[in-house]
């Protein structure tokens, strides 16, 4: 039966799809700003990732909810929000290839999740986990693709908080990339734990992440933070 744990997804799913507009609309105010609307694909991704933890919650284990939750989860997970702070280290050319490399890693992986058979004699009700995929193969393209997540978000938030670290005007930056950079790191730990079938550890790290991500940009678009919407933004 589920417990307490298993409910927090509909808590994360409704903070970001809280989130998801208010960064969209910031990219539609200022664009072109391929940073924010990469950021607001990344936050509604992540919302959908937990609406099908919480569906499984509330209505059980369902084949297509599950191959939902491994793409948009183990797949996208947080490379549409890394893409974003690519968009703002490096040339526009060159974000936009890295971008299509990455989206065609996804793409594949993605079919091969669609078609991947399900060992169902592994289903829990009501809860998710990758071991009930028989092409052990197809878990493959989320180290690749989540370690470009983290080198790009967590490391670009790192980054930006080294660079205003000691600049007494861009305080707020410093605090905001180090709540980003601590909310982007939870998910990756929460997703290690399920791998040993701690998925209640990943529930609570996605509910964290998110909020700690959402502080973090706060500090970034408050006054005196104008022109830094995104983890790395100089």
């Amino acid at each position: 039966m589920p417990t307490f744990v298993h409910y927090i997804p509909i808590a994360t799913t409704v903070l970001a799809a809280l989130f998801a507009p208010v960064v969209f609309r910031r990219w539609r105010a200022r664009r072109p700003a391929p940073h924010l609307f990469w950021w607001s694909l990344g936050i509604a991704a992540y919302g959908f990732g937990t609406l099908t933890e919480a569906t499984t919650t509330l209505f059980g284990w369902h084949e297509w909810v599950f191959r939902a939750w491994y793409i948009s989860g183990a797949l996208l997970g947080g490379a549409p929000l890394a893409q974003g702070t690519v968009y703002l280290m490096f040339s526009r050319r060159t974000a936009n290839v890295m971008a299509a490399l990455v989206g065609t890693a996804i793409l594949v992986g993605a079919i091969v999740v669609l078609r991947l058979p399900i060992d169902m004699s592994l289903v829990e009700p009501h809860r998710l986990t990758g071991r009930v995929m028989e092409w052990r193969e197809a878990r493959l393209f989320s180290p690749f693709i989540n370690t470009y997540a983290a080198i790009f978000l967590i490391g670009g938030a790192v980054v930006s908080a080294w660079r205003f670290r000691k600049a007494v005007e861009a305080r707020h930056r410093f605090i905001g990339n180090c709540f980003i950079a601590l909310g982007a790191l939870l998910p990756g730990i929460g997703g290690m734990a399920m791998r040993f079938g701690h998925t209640e550890v990943l529930y609570v790290m996605e509910l964290l992440g998110i909020i700690l991500i959402w502080i973090g940009y706060r500090y970034n678009v408050q006054p005196g933070g104008r022109g830094a919407p995104a983890p790395a933004a100089a």
